[in-house]
């Protein structure tokens, strides 16, 4: 049976000014792809949950789909975009959890189902990877398909769309750069193994890691190579691009600082355990999961601000906003921590593992959990009543 392997990207401001190849960053709490629109995934736009009030937190709502939940939610124009391996993607009520809408998405001749791969939502349209090959867009309102494009592979990596094109890897060992608008493909570049990776797009430039053990920077136009980096395995995780670096982490314990122009090491960081997980970065702080830990590190130094352990290896990838990080654990919990001590604000309990990244809008948290319970958790603060 064809593998999968399991992901943080399974499924990242700035300043007012975005470099050709970011999103515009609208001035909303939106989170509408696995990276953000700043590449960053930090919302700085979050100002309703803080360290003062997030350990508050309660469960708001709760959806079962009928199948692990390992894609990472989108938010969007008051909707929650997430897949399950029951083959569906599901558009829910960003209030309520309710179903608006879902589309199946298939699955490929080994049985294996649904996305994997977190969505994107840009300019009305939902963009997805499915374990049946394909790429989709759908329409965001009604779930109706637009275009799909076969890529001969398990599509598990979340695409990141900038400036109408979409950019997505595949188990077929290949990045692609699709038209948003017709799904036509405008170039695609083989790497030497499967790209579980989510690109981040910036300054013309693409950044995308493969199980090759290699971080890869495209010519965002073209697709040509304009410089690799090799690590000492799998680079899994989703780069974040800062200033002038790009920062990733990889399965040999290292996360890697990188010149964006030249792919020259700034710095790297040994953890104590493999990096699937992908960086946020706020503040001059990248934060990352690595091991059974939780990381703050100097994005100019690499040196180690906190850690916080959890019971288990973190493969869910940070996001940050308005001075707290959040991020799953195979321990089974949801964590909000201090950005500036890492001390723990709140924890939820799940019923199993959480490999699926936190999304934060609007004062809420929505987050993938389950390896067989399938749910889809909501998490906000309770309304004063009089």
């Amino acid at each position: 049976m064809k593998r999968i392997r399991i992901l943080v990207l399974i499924f990242c401001a700035c300043s007012v000014s975005v470099a050709w190849g970011q999103q515009p960053v609208p001035k909303v709490r939106n989170w509408r792809q696995f990276h953000r629109g700043n590449m960053e995934r930090w919302n700085p736009f979050e100002k309703v949950l803080n360290v003062h009030d997030v350990g508050k937190l309660s469960l708001k709502w709760i959806y079962i789909t009928g199948g692990w939940v390992l894609s990472s939610p989108a938010v969007a124009n008051g909707v929650v975009y997430v897949g399950s391996e029951d083959g569906n993607l599901y558009a829910l009520n960003a209030s309520t959890g309710a179903v608006l809408w879902w589309y199946f998405i298939g699955c490929d001749p080994y049985r294996n189902c649904g996305a994997n791969s977190s969505p994107a939502v840009a300019n009305g349209v939902v963009y997805v990877g499915s374990n049946d090959h394909n790429v989709y867009a759908l329409n965001a309102q009604t779930g109706k398909k637009l275009w799909r494009y076969d890529t001969g592979d398990l599509v598990q990596s979340p695409p990141a769309v900038a400036n109408g094109v979409v950019y997505v890897g595949s188990d077929d060992n290949n990045v692609y750069a699709l038209n948003a608008k017709t799904g036509a493909r405008l170039w695609s570049y083989t790497t030497g193994k499967p790209v579980f990776s989510s690109p981040a797009v910036a300054n013309r430039v693409v950044y995308v890691g493969s199980e090759d053990y290699n971080l890869y920077a495209l010519n965002a136009q073209t697709g040509a190579k304009l410089w690799s980096y090799t690590t000492g395995h799998f680079v899994d995780s989703s780069p974040v691009v800062a200033n002038g670096v790009v920062y990733v982490g990889s399965g040999d314990g290292n996360v890697y600082a990188l010149n964006a122009t030249t792919g020259a090491k700034v710095w790297s960081y040994f953890t104590d355990g493999e990096v699937a997980s992908s960086p946020a970065m706020a503040n001059g702080v990248l934060y990352v999961g690595g091991g059974y830990n939780v990381y703050a590190l100097s994005a100019k130094t690499g040196a180690k601000l906190w850690s916080y352990a959890t019971g288990l290896t973190v493969y869910s990838s940070p996001a940050v906003a308005n001075g707290v990080v959040y991020v799953g654990s195979t321990d089974n919990n949801v964590y909000a921590l201090n950005a500036k001590t890492g001390a723990k604000l709140w924890s939820y309990t799940t019923v199993d593992f959480v490999y699926s990244s936190p999304a934060v809008a609007n004062g809420v948290i929505y987050i993938g959990g389950g390896w067989t319970n399938n749910y889809v958790f909501a998490f906000g603060l309770q309304k004063n009543r009089r």
